[in-house]
């Protein structure tokens, strides 16, 4: 399992397995966001088996998928609001981490500026800097 830290309440991941949920509530988190819709790729567990597992670790489980590079408004406004609502550490996945990292971004659940969301997002492994215009102008 692959968790990237990306603040102290906040981390991301490439698609996980049910069987890894436990050791996500081992690791503190308290609950897991999905990015991924369903049937995307071969092999890609379904997002039930998911919930479900999650769950049984005691986690919380969000779904708000997103694809082909596009992230609606509503998917980043859910995405802000369940990372204020949360109490505790969120482990949000998707196939590579990458769309997860982009919502934390554009939600900016922490109201950090755009370098330091930047910032945040290239210690994690994700070069996100094309972004960087389109946050400036958000602020």
């Amino acid at each position: 399992m692959d968790i990237r830290t990306v603040t102290k309440d906040f981390a991301v991941a490439p698609q996980m397995r049910p069987e890894e949920m436990k050791t996500v509530a081992d690791h503190g988190f308290v609950a897991v966001l999905c990015n991924r819709p369903d049937g995307e790729e071969d092999g890609q567990p379904t997002v039930a088996k998911m919930r479900d597992a999650a769950q049984a670790a005691g986690l919380a489980f969000h779904h708000i998928p997103v694809t082909g590079g596009e992230f609606p408004k509503g998917a980043i406004a859910a995405f802000q609001a369940v990372r204020r609502g949360t109490d505790g550490p969120v482990l949000a996945y998707c196939r590579t981490g990458t769309r997860s990292i982009t919502l934390e971004t554009l939600a900016n659940p922490n109201g950090l500026t755009s370098s330091d969301r930047l910032k945040h997002a290239a210690a994690a492994g994700y070069d996100l800097t094309a972004m960087s215009e389109p946050l400036d102008s958000d602020c």
